[in-house]
């Protein structure tokens, strides 16, 4: 389906998920809850059977994900899950929603993972943040994987802007000017739109990989 086709949902405001991670952050709070995977755990397990296929783990590499929500799948990657430990202080996870950071931020002491980092970004408008020890002097390239599980989705439910653009038609851009050469980006989403494969080969990113969700 071409995300130009879907009319906007509650599922792409900021509201919504404020709402939503505001509860999460109440459940984990008053019982352990860590809140909910987005695509269910055997979306999350496939996609870290790809990434320990095909990105083997460094050292030095730098994971990104986009929408990290409660960190499950960065969490999944450093502790393992596959077949090996992806450095958990070279892990980033980012979230426009603010009580998803704080969710993921209260979450890791319990897992032993507080190194894997989480800060509130609008991915959008803004480049995230540096991890502590790269020396890069900004974000162009600066990322061996990027990963995107469901935030796509939710971008390319979002009203228009005020020029009548749709804030999707911006997403390929932003993951490029992201990904480092030879880098890997992988996204899992339900929406597999023509016009995002289309435009992240034209602008030559390298390796893009999608993991459609059955409906």
């Amino acid at each position: 389906m071409d995300t130009s086709e879907l009319e906007p949902s509650k599922l792409g405001t900021k509201e919504h998920w404020d709402n939503v991670y505001e509860e999460e952050l109440e459940n984990f709070s008053e019982n352990g809850d860590e809140g909910e995977i987005w695509f269910g755990k055997k979306a999350m397990n496939e996609t870290v059977k790809w990434v320990n296929q095909h990105v083997p783990s460094r050292p030095d590499m730098s994971v990104l994900e986009v929408g990290s929500g409660n960190g499950a799948l960065l969490f999944a990657l450093a502790e393992g899950r596959g077949k090996a430990c992806y450095p958990a202080h070279r892990l980033l996870g980012i979230d426009y929603s603010e009580g998803a950071v704080q969710l993921a931020q209260s979450v890791a002491p319990s897992r032993n993972l507080t190194a894997v980092t989480f800060r509130v970004c609008d991915f959008l408008h803004e480049d995230p943040p540096l991890l502590a020890d790269d020396q890069k002097a900004d974000q162009n390239g600066a990322w061996d994987l990027i990963l995107d599980k469901g935030t796509y989705d939710a971008i390319a439910l979002m009203e228009k802007d005020k020029n009548g653009r749709t804030p999707v038609e911006g997403y390929p851009i932003r993951i490029a000017k992201l990904l480092n050469p030879g880098g890997h980006f992988l996204i899992t989403c339900a929406y597999v739109s023509c016009h995002l494969t289309v435009k992240l080969r034209a602008l030559q990113s390298p390796q893009l990989v999608i993991l459609p969700i059955s409906s």
